[in-house]
């Protein structure tokens, strides 16, 4: 369902995969974009939405597989629907897919809440849905002081802090 959001729209499908049912991933979901959103700083359209896919590693390994060439699940991926220059204008920013399993696991592994580590997730995908990316180390530096920025707002760690197990410290 597309509902409004502050300025974004969210279409949220849980499609797969064994979600908590004590968590309601519609509010985790807009309260994470809206932090996001707010401090990033960027001028969005009214309304432009965003589409998050809960599903599981099956379907995140195939999605994988299909955009990216590599044959396994990763706990969250982002599809671009415009360039960042375009921003501004956009109905749609694209996609973020988060796999269940595998953010279970990761939130194990770091001893940390399921539904803090999605949270991270979700603000991590849509950071690269704005045009943020971790490939150099300064883009990297300055896209994990955001995200630690927007989860200190909401509440949440530092998930860049030591000691976290090395695949947390750059969700895919």
């Amino acid at each position: 369902m597309t509902k409004a959001m502050y300025e974004l729209s969210l279409d949220l499908d849980q499609s797969a995969g064994d979600w908590p049912a004590d968590t309601d991933w519609e509010e985790l979901s807009r309260t994470a974009l809206a932090a996001a959103a707010g401090r990033a700083g960027l001028a969005l359209k009214p309304g432009a939405v965003v589409s998050i896919l809960l599903t599981d590693d099956a379907a995140v390994r195939a999605i994988n597989r299909q955009w990216r060439a590599k044959d396994a699940p990763t706990n969250v991926l982002s599809f671009q629907s415009v360039s960042p220059d375009r921003l501004t204008e956009a109905p749609a920013l694209g996609d973020i897919v988060l796999a269940c399993e595998t953010v279970r696991r990761e939130a194990q592994e770091a001893g940390i809440a399921f539904a803090a580590h999605a949270t991270h997730l979700i603000v991590h995908g849509f950071l690269h849905l704005l045009g943020f990316d971790h490939e150099e180390d300064a883009e990297a530096e300055r896209m994990e002081a955001l995200e630690t920025a927007i989860l200190a707002d909401l509440g949440i760690a530092d998930p860049y802090a030591e000691p976290a197990p090395e695949h947390m410290a750059r969700p895919a």
